[in-house]
């Protein structure tokens, strides 16, 4: 029975951490129409800041302040934000393909940024022993608390997404992705709106990659991977519902445990033939979306 909690504990952990992305991009592309496909530069921001705060001190690497979470946790979304700021003033005077191209060259920087800097990251050896929430209580009450937190955070995020949606700023944010030259005519500052939604949705990505840092107690370039992060928080994100914080957890939700299933399925067959079906995986995630795009185009809880 433990094994199994334990097992359901790590899925829905994970769930929650992309729960958290896919509301951070959907602030930015679902409500303003901005396309960030950087996201593992702010993911990267968040986690290595956390990881620094938090771990013991060594030699291997800058840091090793032994803070305790809750301090470092908003710090991580301050880095993500800090990062958007000079990023999103430059490249958001690009459009559409333009700017998905700079973000994406971004995101690399700043993981070749990660992966040379031994002095301050550790380099390709990375951060150990970050210390994750509530772990002294053992096993598999330490995991199950540190899901709960997961879940209190997404919450936190949603509220806020939810009451930024419903709000004048939020309505303005729809009118600047809808029709910019509508948005100015009635007074609104496009440049300035774009920006702000960029900056608010790297801070959700900082705190996402805080909690995915704590979660594998480890930091590395290699944990970094564009797939497993940039292209599966946008399938989350089109698949659930872009415009539509609601849409943007059912995604993450769904997604992710297509994702987990399939990785299941693929350890149950013999020797070469699980290496080999690990790539049927994003065959998977692709057919699915490809199902959502042709049968439901504006995802399963499509923005009003």
């Amino acid at each position: 029975m433990e094994p199994v909690l334990l097992y359901l504990a790590t899925l829905l952990t994970l769930a929650g951490v992309y729960a958290a992305l896919s509301l951070g991009l959907n602030l930015q592309w679902g409500m303003t129409g901005v396309m960030n496909f950087g996201l593992l530069g702010f993911i990267a921001a968040g986690a290595y800041t956390s990881a620094l705060l938090t771990a013991p001190p060594s030699p291997q690497h800058l840091g090793g302040f032994g803070w305790p979470w809750w301090l470092a946790w908003p710090l991580a979304a301050l880095a993500g934000a800090l990062l958007a700021l000079p990023i999103g003033a430059i490249a958001l005077r690009l459009r559409a393909d333009y700017l998905a191209i700079a973000t994406i060259g971004i995101a690399e920087i700043v993981r070749l940024f990660v992966r040379n800097e031994d002095w301050l990251t550790g380099g390709p050896l990375g951060v150990p022993a970050i210390p994750r929430p509530f772990e002294a209580l053992g096993q598999p009450v330490g995991q199950v608390a540190y899901l709960l937190l997961v879940a209190a955070v997404v919450a936190g995020l949603y509220a806020m997404a939810q009451a930024t949606l419903e709000s004048p700023f939020g309505r303005s944010l729809r009118a600047v992705r809808d029709d910019e030259e509508a948005a100015k005519a009635a007074g609104k500052n496009p440049g300035r709106l774009r920006l702000q939604a960029f900056v608010l949705g790297a801070a959700c990505m900082g705190l996402a990659g805080a909690m995915l840092a704590h979660f594998f107690k480890f930091m590395a370039p290699d944990a970094l991977d564009p797939v497993a992060t940039t292209v599966l928080v946008w399938v989350m994100l089109i698949a659930g519902g872009s415009g539509n914080n609601r849409g943007a957890i059912l995604g993450a939700l769904l997604v992710w445990a297509l994702w987990a299933a399939s990785d299941w399925l693929a350890a149950q067959l013999p020797g070469e033939m699980a290496t080999r079906a690990a790539y049927v995986r994003l065959f998977l995630i692709g057919c699915a979306l490809q199902l959502v795009l042709l049968y439901r185009p504006h995802g399963l809880l499509p923005g009003r």
